[in-house]
């Protein structure tokens, strides 16, 4: 325990710098002899960003567990069946129906697909195509391809939250995710640079440089629920995983800005 605490005042005071991965993430050590190497993960990735570095397929060999957000190599839809609502016609105004109406034909997508269909779900839909276009896939996502590495190596994987759960959470959006829509809509092309920076981030091999101030892509209310709401909730069950050492992928942006998961952690209680 004193060499725990001896530790974290030496990273604290500055005289242990912290490590450099050639990729995003930060080294989190707990008092109980508690270690968390926490990955910043894309959810979708391009090509060359698979095989994961070496460095990072050790740690996760040397882990006793893997934790994510959500264990998404299963291939079953987490959406289930349409919620019965008004056509999208009738629930936005016509300027901003007309605005998706044109989204739809630059990507690709047929609007009629999208009429029945929640605001947040349309979101969403419009977010993976405008990533797929980009050329990202899921089967190169960061959690993807350790998740895979994980279930190779027979390592244990815990989920923050699962799919049940994230589903729960964008379904209470008010307006049924009025506002994700709305945020992706005001922020499309700010988004598609914000991929291709965190793109950059694990292509790079000084990934740590210049990604403290990013652009928002959220609006205030929406990033309390979405990321500050499920950081504090994160802190809570890591704080409460015994002693051992632990590979933790969550996305990326939850590793910076303000109220950030390791900002979090490294509050003294």
């Amino acid at each position: 325990m004193i060499w725990d605490l001896l530790h974290r005042l030496a990273r604290w005071t500055g005289l242990i710098p912290p490590a450099q991965y050639p990729y995003p993430a930060i080294d989190i050590t707990l008092a109980g002899g508690r270690k968390f190497h926490l990955v910043g993960s894309i959810h979708m990735g391009t090509e060359n960003m698979s095989p994961l570095p070496k460095q990072l397929i050790r740690k996760v060999s040397q882990a006793d567990a893997l934790i994510v957000e959500a264990d998404i190599s299963g291939s079953e839809s987490p959406f289930g069946e349409p919620e019965g609502l008004a056509p999208l016609s009738e629930r936005l105004e016509i300027q901003q129906y007309q605005q998706i109406e044109c989204l739809c034909d630059e990507i690709g997508i047929p609007m009629y697909s999208l009429s029945d269909l929640p605001c947040w779900q349309i979101a969403l839909m419009l977010q993976a195509t405008q990533a797929q276009r980009l050329g990202l896939r899921g089967e190169y996502g960061i959690d993807y391809q350790l998740l895979s590495a994980a279930k190779n190596q027979n390592k244990k994987v815990i989920e923050l939250e699962g799919a049940e759960q994230q589903l729960k959470l964008l379904k209470q959006l008010p307006e049924d995710g009025r506002s994700l829509l709305d945020d992706t809509l005001t922020h499309w092309h700010t988004n598609a640079r914000l991929l291709q920076t965190m793109i950059g981030w694990w292509l790079d091999s000084h990934p740590s440089t210049g990604i403290s101030q990013l652009p928002a892509t959220f609006g205030n209310a929406l990033y309390d629920v979405l990321m500050h709401q499920r950081n504090q909730s994160w802190k809570k069950q890591l704080e409460s995983m015994p002693a051992g050492n632990y590979v933790v992928a969550v996305g990326a942006l939850h590793l910076y800005g303000e109220g950030n998961l390791p900002s979090l952690l490294n509050q003294k209680s």
